[in-house]
C-alpha cells in the first residue's frame, strides 16, 4: 500500500494505491468505520478491483491494470438531503470535463452517472453516502472506467473503452488526477451554491436529451422524450405531451 500527498484543497488530497481490492468503496467505507478521522479528499485507487458494484447492486467488471478504478471521499456537511443528487451531478460532471478533451461531443452522462461514448457504456459512479441527524456525514464516490482494455468477457454487455475508440494506451494514474482536479473545481462550485450552474452544465451533456428513445416503466414499453431532471434528480420524459418523472428504479432505457 502506497501513500500519496498530492492535488489541491478539496479533492485528492490523500491518494492510497493498492495492488488489489474487493471494492475500493468497501475498502474506504471500512476506513471511516474506523476511530481514526479520514481525511477529505482520500482516494482510494486500485491497480486490481475484484469485486466493484455499479448502481442497484450491478456488478462492475474491471480488468487489472487496464481499467481505471478508484473511490473518493466528500464531507458535504452543507448540502441538504434533498439537494444531494448534486453530489451525482459533480462527480458526473468532473469525469465528463476530464475526458471530453480526448473524446469530443460523442460523450454523454446517461442518467443517473453512467459515462456514454454514443450508445457504449465507458463507465460508471456509486456514490454511498452517511446520513446523521439528517445531514449528510460523509459520501464515497466510487468511479470505474474502462480506459486501455481491448476485449471484454460475453457477460459484459454494451462496453467500450478509451483504447477501442482512440487505438492507444493512457496513464490511468494521470488520468484519474486529471479527474479529481475537475471534480474538485465542481465541489468548489457546490459548496459556493452555484446549484443553478450545475444542474444546467449536467443537463447539457444528458444522454438521449430531447431526443426520441424508447423506456420500459411498469412492464410497459413506450416512446418519450428526455426533458430535463428535476432538482432531486427524478428523470424527467414528455410521453405524447404528457411529462412523467422517474427514480433510478422506475425506468429502463431500452438501447439501440
Amino acid at each position: 500500500m502506497q501513500n500519496n500527498k498530492f492535488s489541491e484543497v478539496i479533492v485528492a488530497q490523500n491518494l492510497v494505491t493498492l495492488k488489489e481490492v474487493d471494492s475500493t468503496n468497501t475498502f474506504l467505507k471500512k476506513l471511516l468505520s474506523n476511530t481514526e478521522p479520514v481525511e477529505e479528499g482520500t482516494v482510494i485507487l486500485a491497480e486490481s478491483q475484484t469485486a466493484g458494484r455499479g448502481q442497484q447492486q450491478n456488478r462492475w467488471y474491471s480488468s487489472a491494470n487496464q481499467s481505471l478504478a478508484f473511490s473518493l471521499l466528500l464531507l458535504p456537511s452543507f448540502l441538504p438531503l434533498e439537494n444531494q443528487f448534486n453530489l451525482i451531478r459533480i462527480v458526473s460532471l468532473g469525469v465528463y470535463d476530464a475526458l471530453f478533451p480526448l473524446i469530443g461531443e460523442a460523450l454523454k452522462i446517461k442518467w443517473p452517472n453512467d459515462i456514454y461514448i454514443n450508445d457504449l457504456k465507458l463507465g460508471g459512479i456509486l456514490i454511498e453516502s452517511q446520513v446523521q441527524g439528517g445531514k449528510i456525514k460523509s459520501s464515497v464516490a466510487g468511479i470505474g472506467l474502462n480506459i486501455n482494455q481491448q476485449d471484454f468477457p460475453d457477460w459484459v454487455p454494451n462496453a467500450v473503452s478509451l483504447k477501442q475508440i482512440l487505438h492507444k494506451d493512457y496513464d490511468l494514474k494521470a488520468l484519474m488526477f486529471d479527474i479529481c482536479s475537475h471534480i474538485g473545481q465542481w465541489y468548489i462550485k457546490l459548496k459556493a451554491g452555484n446549484e443553478s450552474q450545475i444542474e444546467e452544465a449536467y443537463l447539457n451533456t444528458l444522454y438521449w436529451l430531447n431526443k426520441p428513445g424508447s423506456f420500459k416503466a411498469q412492464d410497459a414499453i413506450f416512446g418519450g422524450t428526455i426533458t430535463g431532471v428535476s432538482k432531486t434528480g427524478l428523470l424527467q420524459v414528455d410521453c405524447n405531451g404528457v411529462t412523467a418523472e422517474y427514480n433510478l428504479k422506475e425506468i429502463e432505457f431500452l438501447n439501440k
